[in-house]
């Protein structure tokens, strides 16, 4: 490395190898980089962090995979960990995982950009998810769907007729979970018998295959998260998707209380992350004007920031339906054990 310094009108050369040394081995050659490990499976989040580089200079690197395989890694490895975000679809996962992030995501601009109960110091939602029930209008009526909350799913009256994943699943864990905070352990160990016994088939598949199943008149009502069914009329699974799609209809649950089920894509600041600050500045991009509305024409889900509007096609779904906001998806990780728990033990597959 070499600096040049004038002094009195001549070019004096001080070749600092020291400095350079010291340099490449604190990893400051290094410093303009950022390193995630990312659960989400999206090809329009690579286009989106390139967005990010062209903007800041800062290259990302990615190592994509399934959630479990991720944490793991980050786990294991420790202090010798390179990653400095952790991204994954689901609050529940974040939570359960929080041993391995750091504090750090609280300026004010993340503040301002995401409300209190979608974010805690490790983590912050970057695009929102609601579970919500779908059903046939052939045979589901509208007095049958008057006043419907998750809590009666577990209603006789469904016996049959429901379809939902398997309890292995995250994003029923979370829901769970939301329903034990706000029912209790116990209340909700009933429900889950309920639901077993309601169920037209054994859990199988992911979500499309719920919202599939009513299509094909396997069962009359499913739960699924929106952007499922958005993504099935968009076309891109396909036209016999798209068409199925058609067939059913959505409806938000719980609209006489607390309102529909709120989940989160999120980010997590881990644990001595070599480059925090780039990492924080990433987190502030992906809640930015220009990175929401990437996130929300692309996945379906709905923007965390409220200037940003979603996809048309999510648009015709409804937006005037009352979210829960009271329930912060914090407790998603908290009671995660139980809510797999109470499944477990309900014969839920």
């Amino acid at each position: 490395m070499i600096i040049i310094i004038k002094k009195k009108g001549k070019m004096k050369k001080t070749i600092i190898n020291t400095i350079a040394l010291i340099m490449f081995f604190t990893g400051w050659l290094n410093a303009n980089e950022v390193n995630i490990f990312s659960a989400r499976h999206y090809d329009s989040d690579v286009q989106l962090y390139e967005k990010f580089t062209s903007k800041t200079g800062i290259k990302v690197n990615v190592i994509s995979g399934k959630s479990s395989a991720l944490e793991k890694r980050i786990a294991e490895e420790g202090s010798e960990s390179k990653a400095d975000l952790y991204i994954t679809a689901d609050a529940g996962r974040l939570g359960a995982f929080e041993s391995s992030l750091q504090g750090g995501l609280t300026n004010a601009a993340i503040k301002k950009a995401v409300p209190s109960n979608f974010r805690t110091s490790k983590w912050v939602g970057i695009a929102k998810r609601a579970r919500i029930v779908y059903f046939s209008p052939e045979r589901v009526s509208g007095a049958e769907l008057a006043g419907l909350t998750y809590e009666s799913l577990a209603d006789p009256k469904w016996k049959g007729r429901l379809v939902i994943r398997a309890s292995n699943n995250i994003y029923n864990q979370s829901l769970v979970a939301s329903l034990i905070k706000n029912n209790g352990k116990g209340k909700i160990a009933e429900w889950s018998k309920g639901m077993v016994s309601n169920m037209a088939r054994s859990p199988k598949g992911n979500d499309r295959a719920q919202i599939l199943a009513v299509a094909a008149g396997e069962a009359d009502i499913a739960v699924a998260n929106t952007y499922y069914l958005a993504l099935m009329l968009s076309g891109k699974k396909g036209a016999e998707q798209q068409e199925a799609a058609k067939l059913v209809k959505p409806f938000f649950p719980n609209q006489d209380g607390r309102g529909t089920h709120m989940n989160i894509s999120g980010a997590g600041l881990v644990k001595g992350a070599p480059n925090k600050a780039n990492a924080i500045k990433l987190v502030e991009f992906l809640l930015s004007e220009e990175a929401q509305n990437h996130i929300v024409n692309n996945t379906f889900e709905y923007p965390m920031i409220k200037s940003v509007s979603p996809h048309p096609l999510v648009v015709n779904m409804g937006l005037d339906f009352k979210q829960d906001l009271k329930t912060k998806v914090v407790n998603y990780g908290k009671r995660q054990a139980d809510a797999l728990e109470v499944m477990t033990a309900a014969g839920w597959k």
